[in-house]
């Protein structure tokens, strides 16, 4: 059995949230995922943190889509704005200042896209090199 990529999605979502402990696992030979953290009342398999089968799933910083991605992105569509993009990761708090330079240059909407396309590439190659079956939701 496979995972569906949108599934995948979500875990690496989950995972990547700043609200207490989030980790996902996926059955590589089931494709089930399994949620483990705060308010999560989920069974999980007994042997989850044991058996290889369950690979714990990244969260966006681990497939280089955090801080880097958003550089990336500033770089090939706001190129003057890079020293500023710079100036806002310097800092906690850098997602929300990004965002508000994004909507002040009108291209917030551009950035999700670019993103969520990053991310499914990212997951792809994330579970090619860990042998996780996957499938489109088409």
């Amino acid at each position: 059995m496979t995972a569906k990529i949108s599934d995948i999605e979500w875990a690496v979502e989950f995972a990547s949230s700043g609200f207490g402990d989030h980790e996902a696992y996926i059955d590589k030979q089931s494709g089930a995922i399994f949620y483990v953290g705060d308010a999560v009342e989920e069974d999980i398999p007994d042997d989850l943190f044991e058996n290889s089968r369950y690979i714990a799933v990244p969260d966006k910083r681990d497939l280089g889509l955090g801080k880097r991605l958003a550089i990336r992105f500033i770089s090939e569509h706001l190129p003057t704005k890079l020293d500023k993009t710079y100036d806002i990761f310097s800092r906690s708090g850098a997602y929300g200042r990004f965002k508000e330079l994004l909507t002040s240059a009108n291209k917030l909407d551009d950035w999700y896209s670019y993103e969520e396309l990053a991310l499914k590439k990212a997951i792809i190659e994330w579970c090619n090199k860990y042998s996780v079956k996957f499938s489109s939701d088409a």
